[in-house]
């Protein structure tokens, strides 16, 4: 098990516990629940995550999956209010610990007054450490527990697993609702086959991290950050039907804009907002310029609306 940033045994310690991933708007009202009290009673916001997510590791999860890398999950806590972040190596063996044995390895590292917890907040073996559990442990090892009530979004309170399956659908505008923030996936430029190059159309190829959850494949308005600075541009996600036989491989193109340096090596972040279309097959060449044109002026239209997300650290 390994422990991200220094110990604080300060037993005046406020902390909460989460996967966290993707630092949703409900995952943000317990960190400014946690962030402005603690401000206020002078003591210091701990955030405890894990990495792997729980879920990847018991349910052998092998596709993309995250919402947030674990730098920029961290980066996002920081953000949103944590002073502090521990991240615990979430194995097999660490799933079998009890609430119990949980609390005393964290109350080693952080002593602390006070836990905050989300409504449905579950830990240890068998999810037994529920706010009833935890209360009890809190009375024997001192410390209190709060519970934050959940943040909703329609009628059902917002979670990663609905997220999740927003981007899956390619809804970025519910996504982007739930998590307060225009869902990014960043990368490295990397050499393409250059055949947008060649038609006109100048793309810049992204290499995500492998276990990112990518949007479903189609043709999106979004921003892409060069050097914290956004610029409009039409995304394709997916495997380029015109050109490229069944099975093909997926990949991530942007076409920025009214942009042209040169980016090969360098890490650019692509804020997603709205899709414009799904990925279609082509004949030749010239219906699908026809029809990126079209996309272009659609996503000009759209983003000239939209306002440019913050420069989110990662």
């Amino acid at each position: 098990m390994k422990i991200q940033a220094s110990a604080n045994n300060e037993a005046s310690t406020w902390v909460t516990i989460g996967s966290f991933d993707g630092v949703h708007l409900g995952h943000q009202k317990i960190l400014n629940v946690l962030s402005s009290k603690s401000q206020n009673r002078k003591t210091t916001a701990v955030a405890v995550s894990f990495f792997p997510h729980p879920a990847v590791v018991l349910g052998n999860i092998t596709h993309p999956f995250y919402l947030s890398s674990l730098d920029e999950k961290n980066a996002l806590l920081e953000k949103y209010g944590a002073n502090e972040i521990f991240t615990f190596t979430f194995d097999k063996t660490f799933s079998r610990l009890s609430p119990r044995d949980f609390i005393r390895l964290l109350r080693e590292k952080v002593l602390f007054s006070r836990l905050l917890i989300g409504y449905d907040f579950r830990l240890g073996a068998d999810r037994a450490g529920d706010h009833q559990s935890l209360d009890k442990l809190g009375n024997e090892m001192g410390f209190s527990v709060e519970v934050i009530n959940p943040v909703l979004y329609g009628d059902e309170p917002i979670s990663s697993s609905r997220i999740r399956k927003a981007i899956n659908e390619a809804n970025l505008e519910q996504a982007n609702a739930m998590l307060g923030y225009s869902y990014f996936v960043a990368g490295k430029v990397v050499h393409g086959d250059g055949r947008g190059k060649h038609i006109g159309l100048p793309t810049a190829n992204v290499q995500p991290w492998i276990q990112k959850l990518i949007p479903a494949p189609g043709v999106y308005a979004a921003f892409t950050e060069v050097d914290k600075n956004q610029y409009p541009s039409v995304v394709n996600v997916g495997h380029r039907p015109t050109f490229y036989e069944e099975g093909a491989l997926q990949t991530i193109e942007t076409h920025i804009m009214d942009f042209s340096k040169e980016i090969y090596g360098k890490k650019i972040k692509i804020h997603f907002i709205e899709r414009l279309r799904p990925e279609i097959k082509f004949d030749d060449v010239d219906p699908l310029m026809a029809q990126i044109k079209y996309d272009i002026i659609n996503a000009k239209e759209i983003l000239s609306d939209a306002t440019k997300p913050p420069n989110l650290p990662a």
